[in-house]
């Protein structure tokens, strides 16, 4: 077939045009991240970017499936008008405001008690939960054990992950890793431009890839010694995961708790454009279905008598074994850690026998109590979180404050 001069000058011309569309599209989304990335920690709004991160990243789906599980309507809570912090007694309304609060939801007895959403969130928004995300990295490498894909949580970061050989992470094990205590040098200080986490942000933002970015880092003490918050050290168990299961984080993830917990939603997952999850906080959740799975590990990894993660690991989860590891203040144990205990990617606030919790930048928290059958639910977008290294700034033990007073104000 022949094509006449005008054929072709137009053809070309759509060509120019569909591609400088396409270059357009990338370009818009990569100074979308930009400016995501760049507001981070400068007390902005970030309410609706929390809400839409999937017009941001790249992300990958996790699907639900089945009959969706609604809770039944409990006696409803009176919600404290007050907690005591500090020696104070503090207004909860000012602290669920100031802390930018979009949802809160209180599931005692397998029955929510309370629910409020606010600034445009309700319960069908999925919002990202940070770190938060880090628990279900741990469920999902308990169930890898589980089923013999990983062998045992002593092995080697680089038994499964062999593009790691050579790095800081040669030598540390997975566990040291779920214990956030590998050893590497690391600065999460979210008000320092110049730390860890910014330049790990950075990277997400500008393409990079977190396997490369792991890669960077330095061996500074023995691993299983000392007790260091690193968001790293949850990164490179995506690898882990992949390379073991042979799936996704997100499709393991589905196919092992998402299509049976009853998710009234699909969930997604954050991705670097390398395609790899952001393991260290990219889960994107309705509070609802995030208090499902704070109800799978109240209930010991069962979810209608039938265990998805077995009973053993949530235990272990949220039991320090090491004296580093636990609550208090002490020599082996970062200042970050503001005193709180830590498990397998979950934090003890107080006391090893007590409330344990999830937790997230600009105050994400599912909080799970066993003693008194109790999961609790905020999401935020905290403007003002970690504006400094203070506990003040980041309000985790004053929200848990909050927490104790819901407690206490539950039907009998």
């Amino acid at each position: 077939m022949r094509w006449s001069v005008k054929r072709i000058a137009l053809v070309t011309l759509a060509v120019l045009v569909a591609g400088t569309a396409i270059f357009g599209v990338a370009k818009m989304r990569e100074i979308k991240r930009a400016q995501f990335v760049s507001s981070m920690f400068s007390g902005a709004d970030e309410v609706e970017n929390f809400r839409s991160m999937n017009t941001i990243f790249p992300t990958r789906n996790i699907a639900r499936a089945g009959e969706t599980f609604l809770f039944p309507a409990g006696e409803a809570l009176t919600f404290p008008s007050t907690y005591d912090y500090a020696g104070k007694t503090l207004d909860a309304a000012t602290l669920l405001s100031e802390t930018d609060t979009t949802a809160l939801v209180v599931i005692h007895h397998g029955k929510i008690v309370s629910e409020n959403y606010w600034l445009g969130t309700d319960k069908d928004t999925r919002t990202i939960s940070w770190s938060v995300g880090k628990s279900f990295i741990s469920s999902l490498v308990g169930i890898a054990i589980a089923e013999g894909k990983i062998e045992n949580i002593d092995d080697q970061i680089v038994t499964y992950a062999p593009e790691l050989k050579g790095t800081g992470y040669d030598g540390v094990t997975i566990k040291q890793a779920l214990q956030m205590s590998s050893g590497l040098g690391w600065n999460e200080d979210y008000s320092d431009k110049d730390s860890d986490i910014a330049r790990f942000g950075r990277t997400l933002a500008f393409g990079g890839s977190m396997v490369e970015f792991a890669k960077t880092l330095k061996r500074e003490k023995e691993p299983g010694t000392y007790n260091l918050y690193n968001s790293m050290d949850a990164q490179v168990l995506d690898l882990v995961l992949k390379n073991a299961t042979g799936e996704t984080p997100s499709d393991y993830l589905s196919q092992k708790i998402w299509s049976k917990i009853g998710a009234e939603h699909d969930a997604y997952w954050v991705l670097d454009d390398s395609g790899n999850e952001l393991a260290a906080g990219g889960v994107n959740v309705t509070a609802r279905d995030y208090a499902k799975f704070g109800l799978l590990y109240l209930n010991e990894g069962k979810w209608n008598g039938v265990e998805l993660v077995p009973a053993d690991w949530v235990k272990a989860s949220h039991t320090p074994d090491a004296d580093y590891l636990m609550p208090g203040r002490h020599e082996n144990k970062s200042e970050t850690s503001f005193g709180m205990g830590y498990g397998y990617l979950w934090w003890i606030p107080s006391a090893v026998d007590g409330p344990y919790s999830a937790i997230g930048i600009y105050n994400q928290f599912i909080y799970v109590d066993p003693a008194h059958d109790l999961v609790i639910v905020k999401t935020s977008a905290n403007r003002t979180y970690a504006s400094d290294t203070t506990e003040a700034s980041y309000r985790e033990g004053e929200t848990f404050a909050l927490f104790d007073a819901i407690t206490a104000n539950l039907p009998k």
